[in-house]
C-alpha cells in the first residue's frame, strides 16, 4: 500500500507522539537496569602501554573515518585560539587548550561504539559511531556531558581569576610582555603552581567521574548512576594507574594543541579508542549483563 505524508495536523501530531517517546526513553535510561556495580579489575601501568596500542591500531584502522569524526574538534580549537589572540583573553590561552582534556571523553563517544563494535566482530564505522547515540545512550550522556561543560565553564572562571590576582587585572600590553612576566616574575610563577593546582584538581574531577561511566553507557544499560559508580570504584582500586593515564592524557593533549591544535586530528582518536580499551581492562566482558 502506498504511504501518503497525509496532512499537517496529523504530522505534527505524529512527530509530537515520537519525539514524546523518545524523550521519555532517554530520561528512563538515566536509571539502572542493574542492582548494583560490576566488579572492577585491578589494572597496571602495563595495561595503559596495551591500550595505547590497540588505540594506535583501531585509529589506523578506521583512518579517514575517525578523521572526518574528530575534524570539527580542532575547528572550534583554532576559532578559540583566534578569539583568545586578542590581547583582553590572551591569558585565557592556555586554560582553553588545557581545558579541551575536560571535554575529551564527551567527544569519544562514538569513538568508543567503533572499538566496541570492531573488538565484536561487527562492521564499524562512522555509521556505527552515529548509531551509539540512541535512546537508551542518549540520556546519560547528555547529563554526564553538562557536568563536564559545567567543570570546563568553572575552570574559565578560575583561571581567569587567577590571572586577575597575580598578573591582572588588566590585560597584557603584548604577546612578549605577557610571557615575559610569566616566566619572569614572582606574579607569573605564582599563577603557574596556583593555576597547576587548581587545575589538577579539576582535571581529576573530571577523570573520576569520566574513565569508565562514558564507555559503559555504550557497552551496557548500566544507567547513569552505576556508570558513574562503576567509574569511582575504578579509580579507587587503581589510584596509580589511573594517576598515570590522566598524566598521559595530558601530556598528549598539550602536544596535540601544537601547532593550533591540529594535532588533535590523530591524538583525540587515539586516546578515545585506548580509553576504551583501558575501560575494557577494567571492567570485563565477562558476565555483562543488560546487552543494549
Amino acid at each position: 500500500m502506498v504511504r501518503t505524508i497525509g496532512n499537517p495536523l496529523s504530522w505534527s501530531a505524529g512527530a509530537l507522539i515520537r519525539t514524546g517517546r523518545s524523550l521519555g526513553n532517554a530520561a528512563e535510561a538515566l536509571g539502572s537496569h542493574e542492582a548494583a556495580p560490576p566488579e572492577v579489575a585491578h589494572i597496571t601501568i602495563e595495561d595503559i602501554g596495551v591500550a595505547l596500542r590497540k588505540g594506535l591500531d583501531d585509529f589506523a584502522h578506521f583512518r579517514s573515518d575517525v578523521i572526518f569524526l574528530v575534524a570539527i574538534y580542532p575547528v572550534i580549537g583554532i576559532c578559540l585560539a583566534v578569539i583568545a589572540f586578542d590581547l583582553a583573553y590572551l591569558p585565557l590561552l592556555f586554560p582553553l587548550a588545557a581545558g579541551f582534556a575536560l571535554l575529551g571523553p564527551l567527544v569519544g563517544v562514538g569513538l568508543y561504539e567503533m572499538s566496541r563494535r570492531r573488538e565484536a566482530g561487527e562492521a564499524a564505522g562512522w555509521e556505527a559511531a552515529l548509531a551509539a547515540i540512541q535512546a537508551h545512550v542518549i540520556g546519560p550522556v547528555f547529563v554526564l556531558g553538562l557536568y563536564l561543560m559545567g567543570l570546563f565553564v568553572l575552570w574559565m572562571i578560575a583561571a581567569h581569576a587567577i590571572y586577575v590576582a597575580t598578573l591582572g587585572p588588566e590585560p597584557p600590553a603584548s604577546l612578549a610582555a605577557f610571557v615575559g612576566a610569566v616566566f619572569t616574575t614572582p606574579a607569573g610563577w605564582a599563577m603557574i603552581a596556583v593555576g597547576m593546582a587548581v587545575g589538577f584538581v579539576f582535571a581529576v574531577l573530571a577523570l573520576v567521574m569520566s574513565l569508565a561511566s562514558f564507555p559503559m553507557l555504550i557497552d551496557r544499560r548500566a544507567g547513569l548512576p552505576v556508570a558513574v559508580a562503576t567509574s569511582i570504584a575504578v579509580a579507587r582500586k587503581n589510584p596509580v594507574t589511573v594517576a598515570a593515564w590522566g598524566l598521559v592524557v595530558a601530556v598528549s593533549m598539550a602536544l596535540g594543541s601544537l601547532p593550533l591544535f591540529l594535532g588533535l586530528t590523530v591524538v583525540l582518536p587515539v586516546l578515545g579508542h585506548a580509553t576504551w580499551h583501558l575501560y575494557r581492562a577494567a571492567v570485563p566482558l565477562q558476565g555483562r549483563p543488560g546487552q543494549p
